[in-house]
């Protein structure tokens, strides 16, 4: 069975989709840290309205100033 390449998606190099590759869908555990910061500094993020638990524990600009 042949296995399957697919690109990572932090540098776009062909990976291997197999059980042996731990890093899966990235290519090595750099591109794979990369992405995790990019989802931590809110670069990466999921298009939607806030919910209301959002909402409710972020600090309002007035709140801020205070």
């Amino acid at each position: 069975m042949k296995s399957k390449t697919v690109k990572c998606p932090t540098c776009k190099k062909p990976v291997e989709w197999t059980p042996e590759n731990l890093h899966r869908p990235f290519c090595n555990e750099r591109c794979k840290l990369i992405d995790l910061g990019a989802w931590a500094d809110e670069s990466h993020r999921i298009p939607g309205a806030p919910t209301p638990d959002f909402i409710e524990h972020t600090p309002q600009q007035n709140d801020e100033l205070h």
